[in-house]
């Protein structure tokens, strides 16, 4: 394995999981303010990963593998605290949803390039989007430091859920053929 800029930014994602949590339960006035900052920073390490890999031409297969799987860490623990913080099945559902989604299409991913079609489920604007979204709206929430900041949250994990099925239903559309293709066929 290659220790470049791109894989140390994931890592330090990785790192940043206990001090999110940490952050999340300190009890200050404003270790939400601190806990949303960090899932801030998480972030950017992982838009900046991204962009670094392509931009310095360091992309690598532990990369490839590490990034997804630090991400989704990341935000199913941010829906685990925000699920635990509001207690209501209005979050508790579209979190559920979410969490869901991820696996199901993380699975999907993986048996489409079992296959050798991995590009037909590869992500899309729609996912870009609802990640967007997602993000924003953990965010807001993990914050909420006023009404209107988690109003705002609330409408953005909306949005996020909305465009969670939307992306899942293209994803499952994309492999419908495969998904249901008779296994003697090939």
């Amino acid at each position: 394995m290659r220790l470049n800029i791109p894989t140390i930014l994931t890592f330090l994602r990785l790192a940043l999981i206990p001090v999110f949590v940490i952050a999340y339960y300190l009890p200050y006035e404003w270790a939400p303010f601190a806990a949303a900052l960090v899932f801030v920073i998480a972030g950017v390490t992982d838009w900046l990963d991204g962009y670094l890999a392509r931009r310095l031409k360091q992309s690598t297969r532990f990369g490839a593998f590490l990034d997804p799987v630090a991400d989704k860490v990341m935000v199913a623990i941010a829906m685990v605290l925000i699920v635990e913080h509001y207690y209501s099945i209005w979050v508790t559902i579209p979190a559920a949803t979410m969490i869901a989604r991820e696996v199901i299409i993380s699975a999907l991913r993986e048996w489409m390039a079992e296959i050798g079609k991995r590009a037909s489920v590869a992500v899309s604007w729609v996912g870009k989007f609802k990640t967007a979204s997602q993000m924003f709206a953990l965010t807001m929430l993990l914050w909420h430091a006023a009404p209107w900041i988690e109003w705002l949250g609330y409408v953005a994990l909306y949005a996020a859920t909305g465009l969670t099925y939307w992306s899942m239903y293209q994803y499952m559309m994309a492999a419908k053929d495969d998904l249901l293709a008779d296994p003697d066929s090939d």
